[in-house]
Order: structure tokens, then sequence, then C-alpha cells
């Protein structure tokens, strides 16, 4: 995430990625569509959770930004380069930019702020947590999110 953020800095922004871009042929892609009133001066990212693990999250996270509902998925507004550095385990998405696999997700949650992030660290955490699995920062270019006993 500090490599991000330093990046960002020095005017380094990498465009969002999308399916075409990725040579895939899958399912059209939506960005989420933030408020306008909110502060979007760091990018963001959207990381998916299953909808099941929905509330528990929500309810445990110190802080929550925007989310947004679709297709049986939670999306959680997050800052561009959340995934920098961390292994974001399975189920999980990681939506670069904001670009959804759905066609109309629907905010159901807006932030008690001007920002509308959720911070990463903690989602991490906690998706990790539901998720089954000990999280852990290593090396980069390998795994660092590994099965509980």
């Amino acid at each position: 995430m500090l490599r991000a953020a330093l990046s960002r800095l020095r005017g380094d922004h990498h465009a969002p990625r999308t399916a075409k871009d990725e040579g895939d042929a899958g399912p059209a892609r939506a960005r989420l569509p933030l408020p306008p009133e909110l502060s979007t001066s760091l990018g963001y990212d959207a990381v998916g959770v299953p909808a099941r693990h929905g509330f528990h999250l929500l309810s445990h996270l110190p802080r929550t930004g925007c989310v947004f509902e679709a297709a049986d998925v939670w999306w959680w507004i997050v800052p561009s380069g959340s995934d920098q550095d961390l292994d974001w385990p399975e189920p999980v998405s990681y939506a670069t930019g904001g670009l959804v696999p759905v066609p109309r997700p629907r905010l159901i949650h807006g932030p008690d702020s001007r920002t509308p992030y959720t911070p990463p660290i903690p989602l991490f955490l906690m998706v990790c947590q539901v998720a089954g699995v000990t999280p852990s920062w290593g090396a980069l270019g390998g795994r660092r999110a590994v099965s509980t006993p």
C-alpha cells in the first residue's frame, strides 16, 4: 500500500484494468458509482466478499466506508493499491478501479464522514478470519495467507 501511495505521488498512475485489458472475455464490468460529495483523492478499488459475511464484517469493523451489494457479493471501497503486499484470500475478489463484474450494483452503506474508504488492513484481517486463513506478510511474490490447520 505504501508503494502505491508513493507511485501516486510520483505520478506513476496506472489506469484501471478491465476484462478487455486482461485478455478476459468475461462479463461486462461496471464502475461502482460513489456519491459525488465524497473525496476520492486516493483513487479507489473494491474488495468483494460473499454477502453471507457482510453483516458480520460491517458490525465488527471500527470504521466502514461505502459498501455496495450486487449478485450476492458486498463490495467494500478501499484506497487504490490496497492489493499491494496483501494476499486477499479466497473467496474474496479484488476489483482495481472499482470495476466489478455486475451490471447494477447498489449502495447499501454510506460512510459517516466525507471519505468513502474502509481501512484496508482491518478489512483484510477480518476477511482472513471469516475465510479461515491466517494473515501473514512476507517477501514479495509468494503467497502470504496460509490456511489454518
